[in-house]
């Protein structure tokens, strides 16, 4: 069976899960910590990119996905300001963690709830050829941004 958008999706998923358990585990104040945090960083906005521009945009076109779409698009938005309130804050401080906790947390429902009900919408708006033309765009887009987003 060919690739299709959520086999792409679930990849980033996986690693953005793994990425956040081991920032949670990291010690204050370590460069491991900053350097994970990056990775984090990068790899939630190079998803959300190409997954807006992918998966997002044909589902706003169609009216049995926007109102699910919106509220992907939302939570999104969340997750940015976390990350920005934490590029803010003391990595060695207890505000810090305590706010990491609060992005991973948000993450994993984001992540739970398109799984689980996004995904299941968007598979019936979109044809097989759509699902496997869409994974192809998706993966050459957030190549593209994780290598921009790394190298600023």
């Amino acid at each position: 069976m060919p690739d299709s958008i959520y086999d792409a999706l679930r990849e980033s998923h996986e690693r953005q899960r793994a990425l956040l358990r081991r920032l949670l585990r990291s010690r204050a104040g370590t460069q491991a910590r900053i350097a994970l945090f990056t990775e984090v960083r990068v790899e939630l906005a190079a998803h959300e990119a190409a997954e807006e521009r992918y998966l997002y945009a044909p589902m706003l076109m169609d009216d049995a996905g926007l109102m699910s779409t919106r509220h992907a698009l939302h939570e999104h938005h969340e997750i940015d300001e976390l990350v920005a309130e934490l590029q803010a804050l003391d990595p060695a401080g207890t505000a810090w963690i305590e706010k990491a906790r609060e992005l991973s947390h948000e993450v994993h429902h984001h992540l739970r709830e398109e799984e689980k009900k996004f995904f299941q919408v968007s598979g019936k708006v979109l044809s097989a050829a759509e699902k496997t033309r869409l994974a192809g765009q998706y993966r050459r887009d957030y190549q593209r941004m994780h290598k921009k987003l790394s190298a600023q």
